[in-house]
């Protein structure tokens, strides 16, 4: 009997789990190790950010799932891998006990996910003193939500509010996130009535407008080519979206954002609302050899993220040689 150990039930553990259980999980032992306890769907929360869904609807737990899919769950946050033939183990910390875990395996399948790096950026993030909201967890998307309903409240009454929406950091990717965020954001204030009182920012550390860290998407249509930076560019200008790209958010303050652009200009921005997602890195996962050393900085990048053999953009016949 072969045991496969699973770390982190995302999308990408989650749908592992679900299809290795159904498979072979009567056959052989398949282990989900995860830090919560529940399954998250993360794109819900551009809604809950907004109060337009109810964050109990975005999760689900997990071991009753699990528990007629033939997969054993471990409510535990992993340390450690062993990664040596012969005594391969994971070694995890329960959550809410602090009690040691280990599970052994014949196959091992990591899929964290990202930590967020808020700490990136000083003053950056709703917790340890930052200033900006984040949709990144439940809780943060929740916080988002009642800090975006209160900017409402400022606008019902005449005031005017700055919102400052797209990312925090030089290296942040995952900007679709805040683009579906910003959009939600204008399309509920014109609901409410009070798009006039609101100025809407995208600040973004994307080389165009539409990138997304991707190069863009066009679309054909008619003979007719149409790239995504002129397609937004027109949107927002229709629906007075200001932008600023190539610009990274080196530090934020209460109500006031500092940047550096690509040209090395350096400048601030005020806001009254701010919505920014993070850089993200690897989780913190330590690496350990048969002989008791340290060889995480041999099986992952700076960033903390797993080296891969495989090449985004190839065939897959060319990946699986």
């Amino acid at each position: 009997m072969a045991k496969v150990v699973i770390i982190g039930a995302g999308f990408a553990g989650h749908t592992a789990a679900l299809y290795l259980g159904d498979k072979i999980g009567r056959k052989h032992e398949i282990t989900v190790l995860s830090n919560r306890d529940v399954f998250s769907y993360l794109p819900s929360w551009v809604w809950v950010g907004v109060g337009h869904m109810k964050p109990e609807k975005t999760i689900f737990k997990l071991k009753p799932v699990y528990d007629r899919k033939n997969v054993k769950f471990v409510h535990a946050a992993v340390k450690e891998v062993h990664p040596d033939a012969g005594d391969q183990y994971v070694i995890g910390e329960r959550i809410g006990s602090g009690e040691q875990v280990r599970l052994d395996y014949d196959y091992l399948v990591i899929a964290t996910g990202p930590k967020l790096n808020f700490e990136g950026t000083p003053g950056l993030g709703p917790d340890g003193g930052g200033f900006t909201d984040s949709i990144c967890s439940l809780p943060h998307a929740v916080k988002t939500r009642d800090h975006y309903l209160a900017a409402i409240e400022r606008l019902k009454k005449g005031e005017k509010v700055k919102f400052v929406i797209g990312t925090g950091h030089p290296g942040a990717t995952c900007q679709g996130a805040a683009f579906e965020y910003i959009v939600n954001v204008h399309k509920d204030l014109v609901k409410l009535g009070v798009r006039d009182n609101a100025e809407l920012l995208w600040l973004s550390n994307e080389r165009a407008l539409g990138d997304f860290g991707v190069k863009g998407v066009q679309i054909k249509r008619n003979g007719h080519v149409l790239k995504s930076d002129e397609f937004i560019q027109a949107v927002f200008r229709d629906h007075d979206i200001k932008w600023q790209i190539q610009t990274g958010v080196t530090k934020v303050e209460d109500g006031l954002i500092h940047w550096e652009n690509y040209e090395g200009e350096q400048g601030t921005t005020e806001f009254d609302f701010s919505m920014l997602i993070p850089q993200f890195k690897g989780i913190p996962i330590q690496y350990i050899n048969k002989a008791g050393e340290d060889i995480t900085s041999k099986v992952t990048n700076p960033a903390g993220f797993l080296l891969v053999d495989g090449k985004y953009g190839m065939a897959y016949p060319e990946l699986s040689e």
